[in-house]
This record gives C-alpha cells, structure tokens and sequence, in this order.
C-alpha cells in the first residue's frame, strides 16, 4: 500500500517546482460527448504545453529537484518521443546539455523537435527497451543523471499536478480517464485523485497493440512485447522488468483498464480534429476513443489529452477519412 498523504504532499512540492516550466493547462467542455453520454464531459488539455505534452511536468520536477540538490552536470534519458522532448526542452532552460536514447521507431517528426532543442540524439535498437540500455551506459560515461521516463517518485509527482489542477478546474468531477503505457501519468493522477477524493473512479486507456501495462497487471508481473505499428506511438515501450513504482501504483489507484482498437483511435483523432477543432497524437486520442464508445457514465467526466506531437499529414488524413465516414451516414441533402 501506497502512503497517499505522502504522495499528496509530493505533489504539492512538484507543483512549486515546475511553475517556471510548464503551465497550468485549461479544461474544455466537449458539448458533441457531453451530449451523447448525458453529463459534462471535459478535455484537459496538456497538448498545450510549451513543448506540446504532459512529460514536461515531470521531467522538470526530477531535473529541478537534481539541479536543488547539485547533482546535475547534465541529463540523459530514453523515450518514445515526448519525455526526451520534455528532457531537452527543460535541460535548455536550465542551460546543461542533454542526451536522449531512442529506437528507430520513433517518428521523424519527434526526432526533428528534439533536433530543434539542440540535444545529442542517439538511435539504437528496436525498442525504448534498447534505447533504455544505452541511456544507462551513456549516463554512467559521462556522469550525466539518468532521468527516468515514468518510474520514477519525481516524474511521477510531476504528473500528479494535473490531478490537482483537475480537482480545482472541474471540483464534481466523477470519472477520470488517462491514456495508460510506463505509467508515470496514471500513477501520478491515480494517487492524486485518490488522496483528495477517492471516490473519483479513474479509467486507464491503452491501445491493442503492445498494452504492456495491461498485459504485466493481468499476470501479476513485469512483462516485455514487442512494439507493433500504431498510431499511439507514444504509449509504445515496456514498463522495465525491474518496475519500481509505476506497477504497483497503477494496479492500486487505477479503477479500470480499458483498451482500444487501432480504429477507434484514428476515428477519435479524427473527431477531435473535426468536431472539437482539437489536435492530438494518437496516444491522447486513447480516451476520447474509449468515451465514444458511449459506455455509461456516473458523473462529471475529464478526459486527459496528454499531446498534440504528431505528423500534419496523419492528421489531415484522419481529418478526411472521418468526414468522408460522417457523409456517408449523415449525406447533405
């Protein structure tokens, strides 16, 4: 069992911390969902971070908390995209240089954006486990701190401060759905929520493919997959077979896990893109996707759209397929 007064108290510390680096993002009613599923329904909107995502919460509190402490010479880490865009972009504020480890999956677009921060990137390997063991190497070489991408008490208390803003933005809030991969974002919001009311039911998404979260809570342990194309990039990765944290506190602060359909995933980014003017990755597209599934709803809902990282064309193409889905079944007359 998690002690949730401390993580609360974490939280609160996280949220002084990274004040100077990312914001305090709005939440915006869906009136299409709210419609549909007979409450409120909300959009908290971490695609408008200064570098378009959620991680940059908790990349900030673990590098601020190091630099507080002066153990950080620079920073190396490994990711799927968004964290080592979090890395790079806080690193650059703080003016220390940064390495981020990533396979040969992650997409063009995410490694331009962490060109553009002026990190060294290094590729290696098919996974964020392969990349994980370079970071390690590459740490130790050149006594760099190694900044972990989800298991970690810092990132995970960086991420809980959505939670926080979300009890103040939306105070009735009933359900609470976060799109669910390392677990740092679930484990942060999770806790939260349950130190300050715990009768929030949180709902965890990920896609089909390569749900490895999902997967090690089914079996009671850690467990590597293969990663297989999706449009959820960013929930890619294992969870490390030697998971700390983000594990435990996943399967004790997270109600229920959902999983969702390639299809799904591109019909809600399309939706989001179309109906609500709002664009996102895939991998924050997860919980509108299981929202439209029109499962019944007990209250107030926030759904968490972690970042808007993506391909223009991806999302011009979704954008048209969805419209075109639309025609058919609603044609002009």
């Amino acid at each position: 069992m998690q002690d949730v007064d401390m993580w609360h108290r974490a939280v609160g510390e996280a949220r002084l911390r990274i004040a100077d680096y990312a914001a305090r993002t709005p939440v915006v009613l869906s009136d299409p969902l709210s419609g549909q599923l007979g409450h409120p329904v909300w959009f908290k909107c971490e695609q408008f971070q200064p570098m378009g995502a959620f991680k940059i919460r908790g990349a900030a509190n673990a590098l601020v908390a190091l630099r507080d402490c002066g153990q950080l010479l620079g920073a190396v880490t490994y990711s799927t995209g968004n964290h080592g865009l979090a890395v790079a972009c806080v690193a650059q504020k703080l003016g220390i240089p940064a390495i981020i480890c990533i396979s040969r999956h992650v997409p063009d677009n995410k490694v331009a954006a962490l060109r553009a921060r002026g990190a060294e990137i290094v590729i290696d390997g098919e996974s964020q486990d392969d990349a994980h063991v370079r970071a390690e190497q590459l740490a130790q070489e050149r006594d760099f701190a190694l900044i972990e991408p989800f298991d970690d008490p810092d990132v995970i208390a960086g991420q809980g401060t959505i939670a926080a803003e979300i009890l103040e933005q939306v105070p009735d809030v009933a359900q609470v759905v976060v799109p669910v991969s390392g677990g740092g974002l679930a484990a942060g919001v999770g806790v939260e929520l349950k130190a300050q009311r715990p009768d929030v039911h949180v709902v965890g998404v990920s896609m089909e493919g390569g749900a490895v979260m999902y997967e090690s809570l089914k079996r009671g342990f850690p467990v590597q997959m293969p990663e297989s194309p999706t449009l959820a990039d960013s929930l890619q990765g294992g969870i490390g077979l030697d998971n700390r944290w983000t594990m435990q506190m996943v399967g004790e602060f997270v109600d229920e896990m959902i999983l969702v359909s390639e299809t799904e995933i591109s019909q809600a980014m399309g939706f989001l893109a179309v109906e609500e003017g709002i664009v996102v990755e895939g991998a924050a597209a997860v919980t509108a996707a299981w929202l439209r599934r029109g499962e019944a709803l007990s209250g107030p809902a926030v759904a968490i759209l972690t970042g808007r990282n993506v391909d223009g064309t991806v999302v011009a193409s979704l954008m048209a397929e969805y419209t075109g889905t639309r025609l058919q079944h609603n044609p002009i007359p």
